[in-house]
């Protein structure tokens, strides 16, 4: 038995391409091709059907996967906790979080992560899609809103609020609403994550109101809503990471301050693993610490300081 062609095979499998095998294990495509022919030769089986355009496991391919990639797992992780023993943690961790997020903070966040881990080598896929993170081989990933996958550890990092925001310049060209009901005088710019037919439901108390369309100007990008709202093209939902450097520069302010999203969670999840690498550990640690608070608290008004809101008038 060679260990090498299961490790191939695994590889194989996992990137759904010879090419894509091939890079991850910084060998030539003909060698894991000739790998793979001589691992079936010797089972006597055919493991993988091949077609011009995919691959696709046969029945007893499936069977084999599933016992080989719980071994070369467990081959690599008694490597990396040989590496990770020493005094100083190193390695590789692949980290997926929002796109936004990861523009905004995270960067400088995992920067000094890496200035105070030198032999730690980060890599980040910035992305809103839900990653696989065992199929895709990655460490970690910073998610924001309900988890649904129970199979993964999740430490909760920290919260998000949204909350209403305009320009100085659209406030003077309009005026600040008063009262919720005032609001639908308002252009709107709305962020739709979900599709079109996006509603955000702020609340103040017991009541609640459905920020959604007609809007003036809508969009899936977190960055063009804020944009947008920045040079004063209407009134805007948005979380506190997005709005904050804005309003610590003047460039946003809010308004109806008593009404607000219902608060967000933002986690980091990880497969469960029996023995965690002490880097992974260390950037936990560090990830907590820098979102507690996080950073754009400081640039937000404090609470005190909104402007009181008017009661609506008696019908």
């Amino acid at each position: 038995m060679d260990l090498n062609d299961i490790v191939v095979f695994t590889k194989v499998v996992e990137t759904k391409s010879f090419t894509g095998a091939a890079e991850q294990l910084g060998l030539p495509k003909s060698t894991v091709s000739r790998k793979l022919a001589q691992l079936e030769e010797r089972l006597g089986v055919r493991l993988v059907q091949r077609t011009t355009r995919k691959l696709a496991l046969t029945d007893i391919g499936e069977v084999y996967y599933e016992r080989c990639a719980r071994i070369v797992a467990d081959v690599m992780s008694a490597e990396q906790l040989v590496t990770d023993m020493q005094s100083t943690p190193r390695g590789r961790l692949r980290i997926t979080a929002p796109v936004d997020l990861s523009s905004r903070y995270l960067g400088g966040i995992i920067s000094a992560f890496c200035a105070s881990h030198p032999d730690v080598t980060v890599e980040v896929e910035a992305t809103d899609r839900v990653v696989d993170l065992i199929e895709e081989g990655f460490d970690v990933a910073v998610r924001v809103g309900t988890l649904n996958e129970s199979t993964l550890i999740a430490r909760r990092l920290c919260t998000l609020s949204a909350w209403l925001f305009a320009s100085p310049a659209y406030i003077a060209r309009r005026g600040t609403p008063a009262t919720i009901e005032e609001l639908d005088d308002h252009d709107r710019i709305l962020f739709t994550p979900q599709g079109r037919n996006q509603v955000w439901t702020i609340h103040a108390g017991d009541q609640a109101y459905e920020f959604g369309r007609p809007a003036h100007f809508a969009s899936n990008n977190y960055g063009a809503v804020r944009d947008a709202a920045v040079s004063g093209g209407g009134i805007a939902v948005m979380t506190d990471f997005m709005a904050a450097s804005s309003c610590g520069s003047g460039e946003l302010v809010r308004v109806l301050p008593a009404w607000a999203a219902r608060p967000t969670d933002v986690h980091a999840v990880y497969p469960a693993r029996q023995n965690m690498p002490p880097r992974l550990t260390l950037f936990l640690d560090h990830l907590g610490k820098a979102l507690a608070p996080p950073p754009w608290a400081a640039q937000l008004p404090a609470p005190a300081a909104a402007a009181p809101v008017a009661a609506a008038p008696a019908p």
